[in-house]
């Protein structure tokens, strides 16, 4: 018997609308079972894992945490991160599939320089190598043995996030780009499979209309998560 996918999603405060619709978007498109966690930075500190006082330049809650999924996992088998400013259009179980046991992580690979110096809210806009790589990784736990709580709440966001921990970049594997489609960044995709506000997005009232025509699926798309519980 196969076993749920395992999930986690970084959560930010201000973002809860964003995760819910986001969990419900995964669940709705996917072939099969998902065992899904939400990220939550006070229970990461009720536990212990999470010490770290938040740095200047973090913009999100979850910038550094995402980096525990190895550790929550025991560092057995896969698992896959998600920001939680995203949609899934497709079968994430498609995703899944595409694990390669020669790579310790998988992620798609932006060329993304960003010319602003703000983004959501006002937070700050960080232009690094490796931009957005983070934003979606599908760790091959056993092999990420380096993500110890330690490291996580002692490295510097640059180490982490452009995985400097991992060694030869030949253990980096690539995914398709449908698989993480950063909006208002990229050109329009029709065929994207998981679209990403990286800038904010439309659960925000200032933008409400981000991504154009993508605003309103987001709007549709939650719209039929409420009409669940109607």
């Amino acid at each position: 018997m196969s076993l749920p996918l395992r999930l986690f999603i970084g959560v930010d405060h201000r973002e809860r609308a964003a995760a819910n619709v986001l969990i419900d978007s995964l669940v709705q498109h996917s072939s099969a079972p998902l065992a899904i966690t939400p990220l939550l930075t006070p229970q990461l500190e009720r536990q212990g894992l999470h010490r770290r006082p938040r740095d200047p330049l973090q913009s999100s809650d979850f910038s550094f945490t995402r980096f525990l999924v190895p550790h929550l996992c025991g560092y057995e088998g896969w698992a896959l991160f998600l920001d939680c400013d995203m949609l899934c259009r497709g079968d994430i179980a498609a995703l899944w599939d595409l694990r390669d046991d020669g790579c310790a992580l998988m992620c798609v690979q932006h060329h993304h320089v960003p010319r602003e110096t703000v983004k959501f809210l006002g937070e700050p806009q960080s232009a690094y190598a490796r931009k957005n790589w983070s934003s979606l990784m599908l760790f091959n736990t056993p092999r990420c043995r380096a993500l110890t709580p330690e490291l996580v709440n002692t490295a510097s966001g640059l180490h982490l996030h452009r995985f400097a921990w991992l060694g030869p970049d030949d253990r980096i594997g690539a995914l398709p780009s449908v698989w993480n489609h950063l909006v208002d960044v990229q050109p329009p995709d029709p065929a994207a499979q998981l679209l990403h506000w990286t800038l904010g997005g439309p659960w925000f009232r200032e933008q409400r209309s981000a991504g154009g025509p993508l605003a309103a699926e987001w709007f549709a798309a939650r719209d039929a998560a409420q009409r669940l519980y109607d």
